[in-house]
């Protein structure tokens, strides 16, 4: 693969990335409610969840999402639902100005990864995106393993860079709040957030 295709790549991954979709606002809704030390697992679930959804496309599940209606449905709802469970977590929450002052967490590491990997996971557009996308870039005349090895690399790079900079500057907000009411606003907003992503999951349609 040449310089030109492969800075190429990188430009337009990160024109993708940076579009907050269901995986960004809940990894800032989450910072946001737990602060800097849900950064890690956040961005460790974004970063498999996007291995596993890439591995999937890789070994076929994409094309086969993208002919068959049911399984897309399938995995459309499931994550839709999913989506929808969190968000109505987070409206609910009622944050406490002691636990923020103390540094408190309300949840464990494993959670918020757990909460990050399935919503990545199992996106069925972000399935059938790899599928369309990663052969755009790839050369018949060169040795193909090689290339997606390469272009798959430089895919978690810039997913976790673009999921470590979003959950950073989430945090520092959740820092530089002290007050429960204002926090409660940002929960409601982030519930809402991911609510609408749900909402949004469920209307997708299968492309054509």
């Amino acid at each position: 693969m040449n310089l030109e295709v492969w800075v190429t790549y990188i430009f337009a991954t990160t024109l993708i990335l940076i579009i907050p979709g269901p995986t960004i606002i809940l990894v800032v809704s989450q910072a946001v409610t737990h602060g800097r030390k849900s950064v890690v697992p956040l961005v460790a679930g974004v970063v498999f969840g996007d291995f596993t959804a890439m591995t999937l496309s890789l070994f076929g599940l994409g094309a086969i999402m993208t002919a068959s209606a049911s399984l897309f449905t399938l995995f459309k709802w499931i994550g839709a639902l999913y989506l929808l469970y969190l968000g109505s977590n987070l409206w609910r929450a009622n944050p406490e100005s002691s636990s923020i002052q103390q540094g408190k967490e309300d949840i464990s590491p494993r959670s918020l990864f757990k909460s990050s990997f399935i919503v990545t996971a199992l996106n069925p557009k972000g399935i059938a995106f790899f599928v369309a996308f990663l052969p755009q870039f790839i050369s018949h005349h060169e040795p193909v393993f090689k290339q997606l090895l390469l272009l798959g690399g430089t895919f978690l790079f810039l997913a976790l860079v673009n999921a470590v900079l979003y959950a950073l500057f989430a945090s520092q907000i959740r820092e530089a709040i002290k007050r429960t009411s204002v926090r409660k606003w940002f929960n409601r907003c982030g519930g809402t957030a991911l609510i609408g992503a749900g909402i949004i999951t469920a209307s997708m349609q299968r492309s054509a």
